[in-house]
């Protein structure tokens, strides 16, 4: 993964200016063909997926009244993480997209909605719909790439703090709701750029904190308070703790499968100056990545794993995804542009291996096998320990190294 315009096999560099135009027009009649279908059929459709999550939620609370019992627990928490995974991916996030406004329904509008998450969908709103949907995969400008945590691409320098990369990824992806609570704030910038005290950045810590408590109350106190009279507080608790859990867990895993595996393509910032709509659609062709699979499988991920579809159309209605992904897909084709799409364990895979692959220095992983492995280690020594100058070389050195590797690996 490096950013397209350095590649030697630029995978747009057949398009002309007039093809990148015409595949723009060619897209926005997709959309506005949806756009003149919407109807009845589709709000019956959002209208019944939250009413399933509300009663699902309310079904596994009641359960989990008497999750002393262990089989209660395990059915109350299993639905209770379904019911999460639900209101987060297929409601929550497509509804404060703007999906469902066109309904006018002052109940299901994005600028009413508030979801179970620890970020307020108005600083969520900002920082995805207005920040990442705009600047998709731009290096230096879509801050969703690594959330600022991570070495996403070769073309960032490396540092000897990315080796724990692999680590904080996975504290991130369990404490997912609470990182992008933080991302969403702007914590880290406000942080290195001493702001914390400018008053816009504290009424929107306060806003955070606000979230917070009220869910941490919902589900480490006033639900576990519940159950205290049947000896299921504790249990309580715990099912809480484990279905948050779940819902972190699935939500990163399906941003990562729709942002990192291999295949998906950074740019560079002035590679954006002066873009054109088709310019911008191509961008989110290229800057996304699907997952394959069943209904319930799309339903969960919030269709999000029609990630491509999403990226050009976000404000179109979830459901109309899966249809339009076939003419979108022939487009790629037309124009000779690679569909990214996998299963979702391939994609999981694809991603992480990128997350490990990017947390050591370019060429590292490619260079290394079981006979130059103490070499190799080294190595890394050095460069985790060495000046800016010495890491330089053995850098170089390294991806070398690996080029050659590489080489015998296609004679082979």
């Amino acid at each position: 993964m490096t950013v397209i315009q350095k590649k030697s096999d630029n995978p747009i560099a057949h398009l002309s200016p007039e093809d990148i135009e015409e595949l723009g027009r060619k897209l926005d009649a997709i959309r506005q063909e949806v756009i003149e279908s919407r109807g009845a059929a589709d709000a019956a459709y959002i209208r019944r997926v939250i009413k399933t999550q509300r009663g699902l939620e309310a079904g596994s609370r009641a359960v989990l009244l008497f999750s002393a019992f262990p089989p209660a627990w395990l059915l109350g928490t299993a639905g209770l993480s379904v019911a999460k995974i639900l209101d987060n991916m297929e409601i929550g996030h497509n509804i404060l997209h703007g999906q469902w406004d066109w309904m006018r329904d002052p109940k299901i509008h994005s600028t009413t909605w508030e979801w179970d998450m620890a970020s307020p969908s108005e600083q969520w709103k900002h920082s995805h719909n207005e920040l990442h949907h705009t600047y998709t995969n731009v290096i230096g400008k879509d801050n969703d790439l690594g959330y600022g945590i991570m070495r996403v691409d070769e073309d960032q320098t490396w540092y000897p703090f990315h080796l724990g990369q692999p680590v904080w990824c996975f504290i991130n992806a369990m404490f997912f709701e609470y990182g992008i609570a933080a991302y969403d704030l702007d914590l880290g910038a406000a942080i290195k750029k001493k702001q914390t005290k400018d008053p816009e950045f504290r009424r929107r810590a306060k806003e955070v904190l606000q979230k917070v408590r009220k869910q941490v109350t919902k589900d480490y106190v006033v639900h576990p308070l519940l159950s205290a009279p049947t000896g299921s507080f504790l249990p309580t608790l715990a099912a809480n703790f484990t279905a948050n859990i779940v819902r972190n867990l699935w939500s990163n895993s399906v941003i990562l499968c729709g942002h990192f595996p291999e295949g998906v393509e950074t740019f560079e910032k002035r590679s954006i100056e002066g873009e054109t709509k088709g310019e911008w659609y191509v961008r989110q062709m290229l800057g996304s990545a699907n997952i394959s699979g069943s209904k319930a499988l799309h339903i969960a991920t919030g269709n999000l794993s029609h990630q491509v579809e999403h990226h050009l159309f976000p404000d179109l209605p979830s459901n109309r995804y899966a249809e339009i992904a076939p003419k979108v897909r022939a487009l790629f084709d037309e124009y000779g542009l690679t569909y990214c799409t996998r299963p979702m364990p391939q994609q999981v895979y694809s991603a992480w291996h990128k997350v490990v692959r990017l947390s050591l220095p370019n060429g590292w992983l490619d260079a290394t096998n079981r006979k130059n492995l103490p070499r190799q280690l080294k190595a890394l020594y050095k460069m985790a320990t060495g000046t800016p100058r010495e890491r330089r070389v053995i850098q170089m050195a390294m991806q070398r190294e690996a080029k050659k590797a590489q080489q015998v690996a296609k004679a082979a």
